[in-house]
């Protein structure tokens, strides 16, 4: 099962090297990877995606919170989360396929950011599950190249990570 955690840490150096340590020295693979500065200049947000049943998150769980630089950790899979993230899709924009393209575009509220002769770059915001939808459509079409940042977590409602 995929689990979305974010850590909250001290933003100071070599942080970030602490916490993929963590992971690699305990044989646990990350998916996908972000960190990010908060509202607070001295905290970070490391958004990280990984895959374990419910023993190995918490196993993975116990050892970020003995980290003295971590504040707080937070397991999005088990509470309602608003997750985001954003792809770059460079797709080949042949004659026969540019209206296809265009569509798929307006229907995913995507945007189109570069044209050339011979692709098409599009932006695409969204739940992961909206990005795969589009690269499903994407694909046989003839995607050259794809970025994603992988996925942005928040909690719902009114408070925050700190409150």
């Amino acid at each position: 099962m995929k689990h979305t955690i974010t850590v909250l840490v001290e933003n100071e150096f070599g942080v970030l090297s602490t916490v993929v340590g963590l992971f690699s020295g305990r044989g646990f693979n990350i998916d996908s990877l972000s960190v990010a500065p908060t509202n607070d200049e001295t905290i970070s947000r490391i958004t990280i995606v990984t895959s374990g049943d419910d023993q190995i998150i918490e196993q993975i769980t116990k050892q970020l919170n003995k980290l003295i630089s971590v504040i707080k950790v937070i397991d999005y899979s088990d509470q309602s989360a608003i997750e985001r993230e954003m792809a770059l899709i460079k797709v080949s924009a042949k004659d026969e396929s540019r209206a296809e393209v265009l569509r798929i575009v307006d229907i995913f509220r995507a945007k189109i950011i570069e044209v050339t002769p011979k692709s098409y770059t599009i932006e695409t915001t969204g739940a992961p599950g909206k990005i795969e939808a589009i690269l499903e459509l994407l694909y046989p079409i003839g995607v050259q190249e794809l970025v994603r940042t992988g996925p942005a977590a928040i909690g719902h409602g009114a408070k925050g990570w700190n409150g």
